[in-house]
């Protein structure tokens, strides 16, 4: 048995990528960074980012295609990559699921939800609540929430740290959004998924060709067990299942009356009501080319299954001894987790099977995915913080100090996120991916019961809103503290945990959490006094067709505290005010003025138009007019999509 012990803890794997990068790999990583700096000047250039609608909707002027891409980009992240393929090689295809419920709950995002927002003319998610409910403790109590969505930036850092197993890398994405906003985001969302869709297919391609396709894989992932296990025991092992999304409703990993219900409310939480997401949708010229980006970004969600888990499950098939690793010390011995290695199945599949160059392109794919999945979240973290957290405590400050808040509080992200990696790692349990999406089952699913509530019944109202939420997020905190002081138990330990962690699985417990966030709804709401009609009108699904009211045609802006410059107070988050900021006087320096243009901070010289009193300009935003032929067309392919997802499901099923 030693020797055997033994041969799994090859040095094979002390071969890290940044080492084995040779000049032609270094060339394609330069040549990348330069294409993204290159995109990222050109976008500062193109967009007024001194604003506030530029910064945060990229002025509301983006077609479908930029759209599409920046939505799949956000959503596709390190963690993808690492966590997809990491869970294909430890149970088979069943994470694929995520991906094609995402496919569905983008299209409900464009044709039901988008309407809703683009008539309410809000910028953020909190600002719906807020005008939908009234009150300021929903709109405070989900500002604060939606951060902990930046815990997927913690996820894409460590998926970073273990593709490179080293120390997180300096975070050059921050170039990006901390002063180009939205646009510069989207943009530079645009070239990183055209990246990583030739990377990725490249990688599938010859992964492929290594395994003898589709049949040898659906062969050979079942012999693929490491020689070193415990004996009498299903450690190591395969999946019987591994080629089915559908699996036992008790035992299973996944159990799919959880993957159906449990897992589509989440679904439904990060793709019509998250910030991240929403705000692509908000930044298009009009409901047709967010339609149209939607459609895109669900086209290109069929992808992930034959580029990132059937790879990790050609990853095991290769590497058993590895990734498929059954034993706790060898496993701490390859990858320093004793939970499982299989979350090194994708990067070891670069360095074996990669030549000269294209490894090189591959860690430009992983750079890719982990600067558009971060740019995309602290940009969105950034918006909530400014405009739902920061305008509450100071209701008359200037367009500039906005402007200033929002970068530092991007820098101070960076910060907290790479503080937060370790505990990624200790908590992750050796799927990555897995452990993302337990974490939205505990949080999420109160949220998406209020906004679909909000959304769809007039009758909702403050109070069953806020109670709905409180007890919903308790319950799923104090599961959450649970899933921490019991961690699951290793591959042959006995399983100690309380009852409900032992039995009820996360998407079970994501479907007790929407009931009683539901029920709590429904009952206060019918038990206190129905909403006014401002709460109401233009800002449900049936109400959407409302005229506006004549204060949203007309607000009056107020003048800021004037202490060392004019500046007109942004006060509606719906309007583009005018951004003055310091006069530039003539002792200025061009250095200056050339950190300030870099930081989008641009200055501009007084003037007698800028001094007067602005005349509010219209409400920004989408526009829910649409062309007959152009909504014809987009319906179509909603069918057509709808139609594919439905075929996938079911011949995997």
């Amino acid at each position: 048995m030693e020797s055997t012990s033994s041969t799994p803890v090859t040095p094979s794997w002390d071969v890290f990528p940044q080492r084995t990068l040779e000049a032609v790999d270094i060339a394609v990583l330069v040549l990348y960074f330069v294409f993204v700096l290159a995109v990222g000047l050109w976008s500062m250039w193109k967009t007024q980012r001194s604003t506030v609608k530029g910064y945060f909707l990229a002025g509301g002027q983006m077609v479908w295609w930029p759209v599409g891409a920046s939505l799949f980009a956000s959503n596709v992240g390190s963690g993808h990559f690492i966590g997809l393929a990491g869970s294909g090689a430890a149970s088979g295809i069943a994470a694929t699921a995520y991906e094609w419920n995402g496919m569905f709950s983008v299209l409900v995002l464009a044709w039901l939800f988008l309407p809703i927002y683009i008539a309410a003319g809000v910028t953020t998610m909190p600002e719906y609540l807020k005008k939908r409910f009234g009150g300021k403790r929903i709109q405070m109590f989900l500002a604060i929430l939606y951060f902990q969505t930046c815990s997927q930036s913690q996820c894409d850092q460590f998926a970073e740290h273990r593709m490179l197993q080293t120390s997180p890398s300096f975070p050059v994405w921050c170039f990006s959004a901390l002063p180009g906003g939205l646009a510069a985001v989207i943009y530079t969302d645009a070239l990183q998924t055209f990246i990583m869709l030739i990377g990725a297919v490249t990688l599938m391609v010859f992964s492929f060709v290594e395994v003898g396709g589709l049949e040898g894989l659906q062969t050979k992932y079942f012999h693929a067990i490491p020689s070193s296990r415990k004996e009498n025991s299903s450690c190591g092992l395969p999946r019987e299942d591994a080629f089915h999304i559908f699996r036992d409703p008790v035992n299973s990993d996944l159990p799919w009356p959880g993957v159906l219900v449990g897992m589509t409310i989440p679904s439904l939480w990060y793709w019509c009501t998250d910030q991240v997401i929403v705000q692509r949708s908000l930044a298009a010229k009009n409901l047709s080319h967010a339609k149209g980006g939607s459609l895109m970004t669900s086209y290109l969600k069929i992808l992930p299954l034959f580029m990132m888990v059937m790879p990790g499950m050609i990853s095991r098939v290769l590497f058993p001894d590895l990734v498929a690793c059954a034993d706790a010390d060898i496993c701490r011995k390859v990858c320093g987790n004793p939970s499982g290695c299989s979350d090194i199945a994708y990067p070891k599949l670069v360095l074996e099977l990669l030549p000269t160059g294209l490894r090189g392109l591959m860690m430009s794919v992983m750079i890719a995915a982990l600067m558009s999945s971060l740019t995309s979240i602290f940009n969105s973290a950034s918006t909530i913080f400014t405009m739902d957290l920061w305008k509450h405590f100071r209701p008359r400050c200037s367009e500039w100090e906005l402007m200033v808040v929002g970068r530092v509080f991007v820098l101070l992200l960076t910060v907290v996120s790479i503080l937060w990696i370790p505990l990624v790692q200790a908590g992750q349990g050796g799927q990555l991916f897995i452990y993302i999406q337990s974490i939205s089952s505990y949080l999420q699913p109160p949220v998406a019961m209020v906004f679909i509530l909000g959304c769809f019944w007039k009758r909702a109202n403050e109070k069953g809103a806020f109670w709905g939420l409180v007890t919903g997020l308790l319950l799923g905190i104090i599961r959450l503290v649970l899933d921490f002081i019991y961690p699951e138990p290793q591959c042959g330990e006995s399983d100690l945990r309380p009852g409900v962690l032992k039995y009820m699985h996360y998407l079970y417990f994501s479907m007790v959490l929407a009931t009683i966030s539901t029920l709590t709804v429904l009952v206060v709401s019918l038990l206190t006094e129905p909403p006014s009609e401002e709460m109401i009108s233009r800002l449900t699904w049936f109400t959407r067709g409302d005229l506006p009211a004549k204060t949203d045609l007309a607000l009056t802006p107020n003048l800021c505290a004037q202490e060392h410059w004019d500046v007109l107070c942004w006060c509606d988050p719906l309007l583009t005010a005018v951004s003055i900021g310091p006069t530039n006087s003539k002792g200025d320096s061009k250095l200056l003025t050339t950190l300030l243009w870099l930081c989008g901070m641009e200055r501009k010289q007084p003037s007698t138009e800028t001094t007067a009193p602005a005349k509010p300009e219209p409400i920004p935003g989408a526009s829910l007019e649409e062309k007959p032929l152009v909504k014809h067309i987009l319906n179509i392919n909603l069918l057509l999509c709808v139609c594919a997802g439905i075929f996938l499901w079911a011949y995997f099923a």
